[in-house]
Order: structure tokens, then sequence, then C-alpha cells
């Protein structure tokens, strides 16, 4: 039944299709389709708006207009069937501090935040038979996709790694990853600006406890520093943090503290 009330109005022309909104709405009721938010059904949106200041762009509002009622019941029914769809049973889906395990839906699987119960033992591949676990504790990992109040974020030690280094280096979990938490990028083919941004608020909200920065031998990975240094600058933030270069054979040439 179509009654006149509020509900979310998407504007897609400003929409760059980040998925933070998706990751705010408790209720599922946003998706991402072809790199744009759209709303899943009419029904799924409560109009209480908790997406809208989750939004960089300034593409989300309240409109008040014809709508289909909110229903709560067909919410938690379309919650639990993406649940049962979408998590693997290994896994423990996260959805926004506002619900209570249950699965994010979304058109995207990539925006999906997961925290690992537990290391996944994958094999080498070797003759020896030997098996080396990952260190990887959550999902997902491009910075992109990382909203600033992801949980796993809370006062962790941050790994922000250059995507060419997991290739160049061969014990990068060992030897990095271990106990971290990752966002990767790269600082030539992104917009550095929304890197500042993104790093910025995670510094504010998330307190983190320190940060290692892994980069290539290369002049475009010379800026992720410079980035993250100024995420810290307009967060107000001090943090201890090192930077480790590494060459493209595979080899650590240089730590060093990052300059303030």
């Amino acid at each position: 039944m179509k009654i006149t009330r509020k509900i979310v109005n998407i504007d897609k022309e400003r929409c760059n299709g980040c998925g933070e909104c998706v990751t705010a709405c408790a209720e599922g009721a946003i998706e991402l389709v072809n790199g744009k938010a759209q709303l899943v059904a009419e029904h799924y949106c409560d109009g209480l708006a908790a997406c809208l200041g989750e939004c960089p762009q300034g593409a989300i509002g309240i409109v008040e207009r014809e709508a289909e009622a909110f229903d709560p019941e067909a919410v938690e029914h379309y919650l639990r069937s993406a649940e049962v769809e979408t998590r693997p049973s290994e896994l423990r889906t996260v959805n926004s501090e506002l619900t209570t395990g249950g699965a994010l839906p979304c058109g995207c699987p990539s925006t999906q935040l997961q925290m690992f119960e537990k290391p996944c033992e994958c094999a080498d591949g070797s003759n020896t038979g030997a098996r080396h676990q990952s260190a990887l504790t959550h999902w997902p990992v491009q910075s992109k996709l990382i909203p600033p109040t992801a949980p796993f974020l809370k006062n962790a030690d941050l790994l922000i790694a250059s995507d060419c280094t997991l290739v160049a280096y061969p014990n990068f979990h060992e030897d990095f990853l271990k106990g971290k938490v990752i966002m990767m990028g790269c600082p030539k083919f992104d917009e550095a600006e929304e890197y500042i941004k993104k790093f910025a608020d995670i510094f504010r909200v998330a307190n983190i406890k320190s940060v290692t920065i892994v980069i290539m031998e290369v002049p475009c990975c010379s800026k992720m520093p410079l980035i993250v240094r100024k995420g810290m600058e307009l967060a107000g933030k001090s943090i201890s943090a090192e930077v480790v270069v590494i060459n493209a054979r595979g080899s650590i040439i240089r730590r060093l503290p990052l300059a303030a």
C-alpha cells in the first residue's frame, strides 16, 4: 500500500559508487547497481536517513512523496535471505553497529564488511606439502571500499600498502600483515585527495595505534607516505608511522619513520 511519507532520494549524477551509504543502511535498502547507489525496494527504506551523513558526494537526500509503506517484516526476511546466499559459514559478516549480526546486502559483494573468525590455511602448491596461514582478518581490503567506521579499524595497527607490494614481496603476510588491518591502493591511478579525506576520517574516529606504509621503489609510490601524512594533519593526529620501501625484486631496501 502506498502512503505519503519520507523516503531516501538518490541523485545518480552525484553518486560516485563508493558504497558508504550501503554500509550505513541497517535495513539493506540501498545497493550498488552499475556503479551507482539505488533503492532495492521502497518498503525496505524506513526514511530515518541513517545513510544521509555518510555520503561524501551529497548525493543522498530525504523527500516526502507517495511510496510503499515501510515493512519491517519484509526487511527481516530480506536480510536473512541475503545472509544465506552471500555469507560463507566460516565468516561473520559485520553490518552497521545499529544491527546485531545481520548480513549486509549489496549489489557489489566487495563492499560487504567481513571479519574472519580464524586464519585461513591455504596450500602453497609446493611438492613438500607445506601449508601457510593467511594473516588476513577482514574484508574488504581496498581503501576505497572501507568506511571509516568499519569495526575492524577500531584500535588497529594499520597497514597501508601500495597494490604492487603484495606481488613483489614474497613473505608479505608473515612479515607485514600479521596482526594488522590492511588497506590497499595505488597512488598513481587513484585520486590522492580522496585518499587524504578517507585516511583523515579514519584517524579521527578509529583510534589507530600505529601505521605501517609499504610502498615500491618507484616515483609514483612515493606519494603514499605524503597522502598518509596529510591525512594525519587534516585529522589533527600524530600517530607513530613507519615507511617500508621494496624494490622490484622483492627486497626491503629502506625502513624509515614517516617524516613529520
